[in-house]
């Protein structure tokens, strides 16, 4: 098949209005459309129901009033094996991850789209998401010698770019975003015109799949086991409570007065509690802070492990001999406004792998591979290890990046200038 030229489109059914709307327009525009739901989990909750089944009935349904075959692909183990334990063994390291954008790289844009490919015998794959493809949304603009861009949605407010931050490129190639150009409000409206009243009206799910209405502390201490340990004043070194277990918590987060001393209960402002300022894993301490815009939860840079590029090739400016450098824009969570940043390539010791000594005498160079260190135009807040950093440049998502650790916080920097005034 020629690209651009797609006639049988697989369409991603969950059974909410993206989905059904998706299908819709899908044939309006004369394809042939077949529904496929992915099942990723299929653990039933305290009550022994499986959520899944539910949706997986309520798409199936959806097909059968739009006159579309509806298909069903099981990609639990893959979900288990390259999302799932990831996950658990990311949070047990004290770390924050995202697992909506490892299912996206892994399941969604991967086996399912190999799946609806090979299997099921279609040409594009589309899906209900925020985002639109630089191809068009007809792949009509498809062509092999140009990589497909991911460009942000028309919605601002529902764009899902920085989900998808971490597709390969061979799989945007073959992606539909049939409601990427539309508004969230626009979608519902044409639910409800063509009869689907009952979609347009039913909550958005916000929450991760296989938590369900669990709590996130109650659902994670079924996999991992508490590790309690002290929860210290970043200011004072004080112990001023007790964490159940680091992967609990997350950088930023308020710890209900429930977890603190007494002491440290009468000394937090309005009752509000204290806020997750760092994590020590090494002690296995939780670092607080008493003011949600406290110094130590701010900071000016971030080091990211290697990054992911849409493109089958990383921004020119990076492979530049003479710059290294590049001027884009970030988000690390998908509600945040973008911000300016310049990117830059870690340096790294000629002939060593990063862990050179910088007092030594030894070359230092770049790698066009390597890790990226992201100063951003302003500090930014909770800069947390284990989460994403998405770049972009005007309306395109570039890629992605795994925070390794933050640079040094408003507090650590302030201290440092006040030691060197008074040495000086």
């Amino acid at each position: 098949m020629l690209l651009g030229a797609a006639k049988r489109v697989a369409l991603g059914v969950s059974g909410g209005v993206d989905s059904t709307v998706s299908a819709i327009l899908l044939k309006k525009r004369r394809y042939e459309v077949v529904g496929v739901f992915m099942r990723n989990w299929d653990l039933a909750d305290e009550a022994g129901r499986c959520a899944a089944d539910g949706d997986a009935e309520e798409a199936e349904r959806i097909c059968r009033r739009l006159e579309i075959p509806f298909r069903e692909v099981n990609l639990v183990k893959e979900y288990w094996t390259e999302v799932f334990t990831p996950l658990v063994a990311e949070y047990q390291a004290g770390l924050t991850p995202n697992p909506d954008l490892l299912c996206n790289r892994h399941i969604k844009f991967d086996h399912f789209h190999r799946v609806c490919r090979e299997q099921i015998g279609c040409d594009a794959v589309a899906t209900g998401h925020y985002a639109r493809n630089s191809y068009g949304e007809d792949l009509e603009y498809a062509d092999a010698s140009k990589d497909a861009r991911l460009l942000k949605a028309l919605d601002g407010l529902k764009d899902q770019t920085f989900f998808l931050s971490r597709i390969k490129q061979e799989a945007l190639r073959r992606a539909m975003f049939p409601v990427g150009h539309l508004t969230k409000s626009v979608v519902k409206e044409l639910a409800k015109a063509e009869g689907f009243s009952e979609v347009a009206a039913k909550k958005e799910s916000m929450g991760i799949c296989f938590i369900g209405k669990r709590s996130f502390q109650g659902f994670i201490s079924e996999y991992l086991d508490d590790n309690p340990g002290d929860i210290v004043d970043v200011d004072s070194g004080v112990v001023v409570g007790r964490h159940r277990g680091m992967h609990h918590w997350t950088v930023g987060q308020r710890i209900p007065l429930g977890s603190l001393a007494k002491g440290a209960r009468r000394r937090t402002r309005d009752g509000d509690g204290l806020f997750v300022a760092g994590k020590d894993p090494g002690r296995n301490v939780l670092l607080c802070c008493d003011e949600t815009d406290h110094p130590p939860l701010f900071c000016e840079y971030f080091h990211c492990s290697r990054p992911h590029w849409i493109g089958s090739r990383s921004p020119r400016e990076l492979r530049r001999a003479t710059e290294r450098s590049l001027e884009c824009q970030f988000r690390f969570q998908n509600v945040q406004p973008l911000t300016n940043c310049v990117v830059t390539l870690r340096m790294v010791a000629s002939g060593g792998s990063g862990g050179g000594d910088p007092t030594s005498h030894t070359n230092w160079e770049s790698l066009d591979s390597g890790s990226l260190t992201v100063s951003s135009a302003e500090p930014k807040r909770a800069v947390t290890p284990g989460q994403y950093a998405a770049f972009y440049r005007g309306d395109e998502c570039l890629g992605s990046a795994v925070i390794e650790r933050p640079g040094p916080s408003l507090l650590t920097m302030a201290r440092a200038k006040r030691t060197k005034k008074e040495g000086s």
